[in-house]
């Protein structure tokens, strides 16, 4: 059984909405305000320091790529889209720039609270999920470059006698295995090149 998740205090938390002066920013800001949250409205456009933020609120139907001080689904915080018209182009574009929850607006005396969980959860999971990609593709760059050194100390004979040789040139050089490949292909990669200026 998976553990319950942990209600974060949002208390002292800063928030952006991004959307052109309406009832509904009224709404947003009240509720915001009363979780604690300190809200800044602007629009058309975020300004810097929302890039300090802890949350933005953006308008789905008017909205536009030149607004966000970021590119496009790379938000450095979680993103509330405001969705008044549900039409499969506006949408589209909210998912473009990974809406991490949705309010529907009008905006009435309820629904930013869960809205906020709702974007900091699926944030967090998307950042980690990112992390981990990242890291799975850098174990396999990783493996490359080890095969490649293989493949150099070898020279078509023994593998295993050519990783063996790796492995102790990892243990006299106190360095990993990893890095010890990266400088064998390294220096393979500059005899490479020196023997071509040669023949040059």
């Amino acid at each position: 059984m998976s553990r319950a998740a942990r209600i974060p205090n949002l208390g002292g938390a800063k928030a952006f909405v991004l959307h052109r002066p309406h009832t509904t920013v009224q709404a947003i800001t009240r509720q915001l305000s009363a979780i604690g949250l300190e809200a800044a409205e602007c629009w058309p456009h975020l300004p810097t320091e929302a890039l300090a933020a802890d949350f933005v609120f953006f308008d789905a139907d008017l909205g536009f790529d030149e607004q966000f001080p970021w590119k496009r689904g790379e938000a450095p915080m979680p993103l509330v889209a405001l969705i008044g018209s549900e039409a499969p182009g506006r949408i589209e574009w909210a998912l473009s720039h990974n809406a991490d929850a949705q309010l529907l607006k009008p905006v009435g005396t309820a629904g930013v609270y869960s809205a906020l969980l709702i974007a900091r959860q699926s944030f967090e999971a998307r950042k980690r999920l990112a992390g981990e990609i990242a890291s799975l593709r850098q174990r396999v760059g990783e493996r490359q470059t080890i095969v490649r050194a293989v493949a150099a100390l070898s020279k078509g004979s023994d593998d295993d006698r050519a990783y063996a040789q790796l492995r102790s040139l990892a243990m006299s050089w106190q360095i990993s295995v990893e890095e010890a490949a990266r400088r064998i292909v390294a220096m393979t990669q500059a005899e490479d090149g020196d023997d071509q200026s040669h023949r040059a």
